[in-house]
């Protein structure tokens, strides 16, 4: 079992294996399935990815500021100011790239901010108070929910998802 050194590390630990298990989801599709979609009212995998990087800088960017809110705009102005270049990217090497890129520097953030300030109260979405650990731990969740739709995806389209594959030794 690893030591932790705090509540915050613990933390970033749980994300990076999250964001490590979207890596893999989307490494796991052919390029010539990313515009793939299930639904007409469901996004692609393109379009999947995206909204998972921007979360994410959405996530570590309210997080690690002095005066984080998620109410200080509106979500989509959130989005817009913290996903800056993510809707140019098309391919599978750049959506890679950016996943990882984003995880990187999103962590580096968090932990510059450190676990005091993590341990503060952040305005939420739904205009209660939590604690800014507490709405990372949602942010690692709803990155969760969407590996989960990439592993969906990999079904519909005759694939073994890539954790199934790891949990079967493939």
């Amino acid at each position: 079992m690893q030591d932790f050194r705090d509540l915050l590390e613990e933390a970033l630990e749980a994300w990076a294996y999250t964001r490590s298990g979207v890596v893999d989801e989307l490494q796991n599709l052919p390029e010539k399935d990313l515009g793939f979609r299930p639904h007409e009212q469901a996004r692609t995998v393109v379009e999947l990815v995206r909204h998972v990087v921007e979360s994410g800088h959405l996530m570590s960017g309210e997080l690690s500021r002095p005066d984080g809110d998620f109410q200080r705009k509106s979500y989509e102005a959130l989005l817009k100011e913290h996903g800056r270049g993510v809707a140019l990217k098309h391919t599978k090497r750049e959506l890679l790239g950016l996943l990882r890129k984003s995880h990187h520097d999103g962590d580096a953030k968090l932990r510059r901010a450190g676990e005091l300030h993590m341990l503060q109260h952040v305005r939420r979405f739904d205009g209660k108070l939590g604690t800014r650990l507490a709405w990372m731990n949602h942010g690692i969740a709803h990155e969760e929910y969407h590996r989960g739709q990439l592993a969906l995806y990999a079904r519909l389209l005759g694939r073994v998802p890539a954790l199934t594959q790891r949990i079967e030794g493939g």
